[in-house]
């Protein structure tokens, strides 16, 4: 079984909803769990804010901070996967910002990503949590290492004993 499986799984054994925002991935964390039979039962969308002006109106990430320091960043990370989860009305918000390369974005590199996770679910209200990766390969393997890297974060913080 995939990872997407599990995760589609888990969260309907759970009763929880998933919703995206997605920046270098332009939707694949969403594409990665809808291609499952019974997703929709646990996913209710996602938002692709490759734009920054969008990460501003659609996720609601405030726009000072994307001017002082930048989309990639864990703070930006965490506004986009907590306004993906009031947006879509979900449990859980997912997210991604990242540079897939080939060039760097300012002074980030190809491969550096910051993916965050927002709960809000009984016993987990507000949770928050958050992972940077530096990944390598050319921009097709950051994109795809950055939906796995995701899908498995979250499936790491839904079953512990992962």
């Amino acid at each position: 079984m995939s990872d997407a499986e599990v995760l589609v799984k888990t969260l309907e054994d759970r009763d929880l909803t998933l919703a995206t925002c997605e920046s270098l991935t332009g939707g694949g964390i969403a594409v990665a769990v809808t291609d499952i039979p019974g997703a929709s039962k646990v996913f209710r969308g996602g938002l692709i804010t490759y734009q920054n002006d969008l990460k501003v109106k659609l996720a609601g990430v405030a726009r000072r901070h994307l001017e002082v320091h930048g989309a990639i960043t864990e703070q930006t990370a965490v506004e986009m996967a907590s306004g993906a989860l009031t947006s879509c009305g979900a449990d859980i918000g997912l997210a991604c910002s990242g540079v897939a390369g080939p060039e760097p974005v300012g002074d980030v590199a190809p491969g550096v990503v910051w993916l965050a996770i927002v709960m809000d679910r009984p016993g987990a209200h507000g949770a928050v949590f958050t992972r940077r990766l530096e990944l390598d390969g050319d921009r097709a393997a950051i994109r795809s290492k950055t939906i796995d890297a995701a899908i498995e974060l979250l499936l790491r913080h839904l079953s512990p004993e992962r």
